[in-house]
């Protein structure tokens, strides 16, 4: 059988090459090599999915929050329904804590032992957290946009598998405090908070601010446990010192108890509330929004009841979502949005890691963000460096009209220093 001239040159050309160069094999093994090193993976990471785990209050004193993960589960269907992450679908595993750190360690040892996770995202609460950060850090699996805004969570340089996501509640207590001595430089104060890390964070970044004027200003200070049925007790103390502003530092539950008893009081001081609590649909309605009207906070993301964001094309996108994926949740609760956006983030974060997908790179793209979200307030930007884990470091003071959220003033940095 003749070969054509086309076969022919290409045989002997071949021949060629391999007899001037004698590496056929080696160069055919060396490309093997390369498109194999191209891929990396660590525990929980494949060619075909991405293990996540996260820990959740589905039950406890700060069930509230259990929509938090109820939405990141959605998101993650919609993500897997669209193809996943880079062709890789997302096997999303999330446990209830009920709140509890000692809870909270057996699950997270059960994601990283048993479910062998490739890491854990946002679990919820500061207790909580802090009760697995040395954990995670010895066992070097991220500990990733954590739930909670403790400022424990930017210490790149003790724990660098742990990263927080919202602005942290000392910055946001500073930002408080300056609004006060800016308005209300003579103010009498009353605050009524969490006695652990969450509530005493605010408390520092008060102390930040206020400093040798603190102790005269804070008439009244008023810790309580999160095991107790109701702070009813704390905000009649409080109100007894009779203070122009009452400063309420809980966890929905709490702060919506709070809200309702100063209304039955019949006490009308400039109230101060968390932005962790600024949920109209788990916190004010329960509270009553008559109540609730002329309440002060600040805010960094839309607020899912504010009709200026109708329009907007990133509010739009997400009603899309959780009309499909997650109909049954109110949508006046602001915890499904908290949800979406940090399970954007993290999309964008596996979407950067490209394929390679070990831990060391999750933390290393973590540690280089410069992008923002288009469900927060426009000029909320996401940034983070080696040096700095606060991806979120700018709020905006907002004022509740008995309908929504109304933002007021310039967006504010408050920078932890």
């Amino acid at each position: 059988m003749k070969r054509c001239a086309k076969d022919f040159f290409t045989t002997n050309s071949v021949k060629s090459l391999v007899k001037s160069l004698g590496l056929s094999g080696l160069i055919l093994a060396a490309a093997t090599v390369s498109a194999v090193a191209q891929k990396k993976y660590d525990t929980g990471a494949t060619d075909r999915e991405i293990k996540i785990g996260n820990i959740m209050p589905y039950s406890g004193p700060a069930s509230a929050y259990g929509i938090i993960g109820k939405t990141m589960s959605a998101y993650m269907r919609m993500i897997n329904d669209n193809g996943g992450v880079n062709g890789r679908k997302i096997n999303f595993i999330s446990y209830d804590d009920a709140y509890s750190p000692p809870k909270t360690v057996e699950q997270a040892r059960k994601l990283v032992e048993s479910d062998e996770v490739f890491l854990i995202f946002a679990p919820l609460g500061t207790a909580s957290n802090a009760a697995i950060q040395k954990y995670m850090n010895t066992m070097k699996v991220p500990q990733l946009f954590v739930a909670t805004g403790a400022s424990r969570w930017g210490d790149p340089e003790h724990f660098p598998w742990t990263i927080g996501w919202q602005p942290n509640y000392r910055a946001e207590a500073r930002i408080y405090a300056t609004y006060i001595l800016e308005h209300h430089p003579k103010a009498k104060i009353g605050v009524l908070y969490q006695n652990d890390d969450f509530g005493k964070d605010y408390v520092l970044g008060l102390k930040d601010v206020l400093r040798d004027k603190f102790n005269q200003m804070v008439v009244s200070e008023i810790s309580y446990e999160i095991s107790v049925p109701t702070v009813d007790s704390q905000v009649v103390a409080i109100k007894t010192s009779n203070p122009d502003i009452f400063i309420n530092i809980g966890t929905p539950k709490f702060a919506a108890q709070a809200i309702k008893k100063v209304a039955e009081l019949g006490w009308h001081p400039i109230h101060i509330m968390t932005n962790v609590s600024a949920s109209v649909g788990a916190v004010l309605k329960p509270a009553g929004l008559d109540n609730s009207r002329g309440i002060l906070s600040a805010g960094y993301q839309m607020d899912v009841t504010d009709p200026q964001w109708d329009s907007h094309p990133g509010m739009q996108k997400y009603r899309a979502f959780m009309a499909k994926y997650y109909p049954e949740a109110d949508r006046s609760e602001s915890g499904p949005l908290t949800a979406y956006n940090t399970s954007t983030a993290l999309v964008e974060v596996l979407k950067r890691c490209g394929d390679n997908l070990t831990r060391e790179n999750v933390m290393k793209v973590v540690a280089n963000l410069d992008f923002e979200i288009n469900t927060y307030i426009p000029g909320i930007r996401i940034k983070t460096s080696p040096t700095d884990f606060y991806p979120i470091e700018q709020v905006q003071m907002m004022k509740f009209s008995g309908e929504k959220w109304e933002l007021f003033g310039p967006i504010i940095d408050g920078h932890a220093e």
